[in-house]
């Protein structure tokens, strides 16, 4: 990951507001001056399926997909979700994962499926930097469980080299106006977890 060149790929399911964080990413590396490429995948998005965005920012970008290994940054809206897509993140890359727990009708349908036991310790297991938050609980305390997406971007921002206030900008643009507050409260909440302070 360089300060010109960023692929990041989300993963999560349907009603967790990837797509919204998608363009909200979008948006403020267009505003500094990035070429941006985006692609999603909503699959049975409208009933909890898997959704995933994949976003790559650069000079010039000339494909909207990441290749398998690549991704600088992996942000998982759900835990198990964020294990399935590690293999995509770089050695080096970081990865921001809710631990939101969603388990799949299918999985508690059929007794030959489970969900994965530990997944964000497995992901450690894997990967050097891997950030765990409460994102949930977060939410919770600000009084809105749809937060979840914001507080991840606080996050995120941490490891791009974007001003805090185009950030906040973008949110107030692209959020309705009755809940622009309560977006930025869980920007600055996302903004205090620290890889430091997980892992200590």
């Amino acid at each position: 990951m360089s300060e010109n060149n960023y692929a990041i790929l989300i993963v999560g399911v349907g009603g967790q507001g990837v797509l919204l964080a998608s363009e909200i990413i979008s948006e403020t590396a267009m505003r500094v001056g990035f070429d941006v490429k985006k692609s999603e995948v909503h699959g049975m998005s409208q009933r909890g399926g898997i959704v995933s965005s994949h976003i790559k920012m650069a000079e010039k970008v000339y494909s909207p997909t990441i290749r398998y290994g690549q991704a600088d940054i992996l942000i998982s809206f759900e835990k198990a979700e964020g294990l399935r897509a590690l293999d995509w993140m770089k050695k080096e890359g970081v990865a921001i994962v809710s631990q939101t727990e969603l388990i799949p009708a299918i999985v508690t349908s059929q007794k030959d499926l489970h969900y994965p036991e530990n997944p964000v310790e497995k992901m450690r297991e894997k990967a050097n930097r891997v950030i765990a938050a409460d994102a949930d609980k977060i939410a919770a305390e600000l009084g809105n469980p749809r937060l979840v997406n914001t507080i991840l971007l606080g996050i995120l921002s941490n490891y791009m080299p974007f001003p805090t206030e185009l950030w906040l900008d973008v949110i107030r643009n692209r959020v309705k106006e009755r809940f622009v507050d309560i977006n930025i409260q869980a920007f600055n909440r996302g903004r205090e977890v620290k890889l430091s302070a997980i892992e200590a």
